[in-house]
């Protein structure tokens, strides 16, 4: 007898790794979600003055989540947009597995690469301080809450695009905006009155700040109160994700 459970993982593995394979290293990925970030990473490095112990650390909770966000963000770009203009996505609307399943190995693929291209600050950081006194298990979560809630907030974008350089225009509106509005390298407090209420509309704004906590230990907000907002985020995105793709792809 056949395991819906079984078929259900079986499906989910292999898009997985379908995905991993074929959508990696292509190109508008490797430009905005590998190139940028590791470009962005290398220049506040080189033109910290002295590039001591302390600099470094403030840049780098900063440095991680401006990775993690282009990084999954182009990554869904990619994997959406060139999966509906071959009909790959159809295909798989029309297989026997949930929707659920369905945008579960959609994203997963992106959340590990997330994961992955945000580390790459800290191995240049390596070289040039002390990483000793990071709290990692924050650190870990942070990451890979930040991952979950970009990479939904990507997948939120590319249903609305067909084409690639579209998904990543739009991105741009929603990225670049996120940089200065975050608090990754601006304070918050820093900010003019109006804007402070849009920095707290922002996943990244909780992300950046938990993950503050455990490199600095300089945090404004409660790491469990920063948590639960980021795991509220990821829900409500999860959700709206799978209702739009339901709504505009599935006649």
């Amino acid at each position: 007898m056949n395991c819906p459970l079984c078929f259900g993982g079986i499906a989910f593995w292999n898009i997985l790794r379908k995905d991993i394979k074929n959508y990696y290293l292509k190109p508008p990925n490797i430009s905005w979600g590998i190139i940028f970030p590791l470009s962005w990473t290398l220049m506040q490095f080189l033109r910290t003055p002295g590039a001591g112990t302390v600099n470094i650390r403030e840049l780098l909770s900063g440095l991680m989540s401006m990775s993690i966000l282009f990084g999954t963000t182009s990554m869904l770009a990619v994997t959406i947009t060139f999966e509906r203009r071959s009909r790959a996505f159809d295909r798989l609307l029309l297989a026997p597995i949930s929707m659920t399943t369905l945008v579960l190995a959609k994203i997963s693929g992106t959340i590990l690469f997330g994961v992955i291209i945000a580390f790459s600050p800290v191995l240049f950081a390596a070289f040039l301080t002390d990483l000793s006194g990071i709290n990692w298990s924050v650190a870990v979560a942070s990451i890979l809450l930040m991952a979950v809630t970009s990479t939904l907030l990507g997948l939120a974008i590319a249903v609305f695009s067909k084409e690639v350089f579209e998904a990543q225009t739009y991105s741009n509106f929603f990225r670049f905006p996120m940089i200065f509005l975050s608090g990754l390298f601006l304070p918050i407090e820093n900010l003019p009155a109006f804007l402070r209420p849009v920095s707290y509309c922002l996943p990244l704004t909780y992300g950046a700040d938990m993950l503050k906590g455990a490199i600095m230990h300089a945090g404004h907000m409660n790491v469990w109160f920063d948590f639960t907002v980021l795991l509220g985020f990821a829900i409500l995105l999860f959700h709206y994700c799978r209702w739009n793709i339901e709504r505009k792809w599935i006649l």
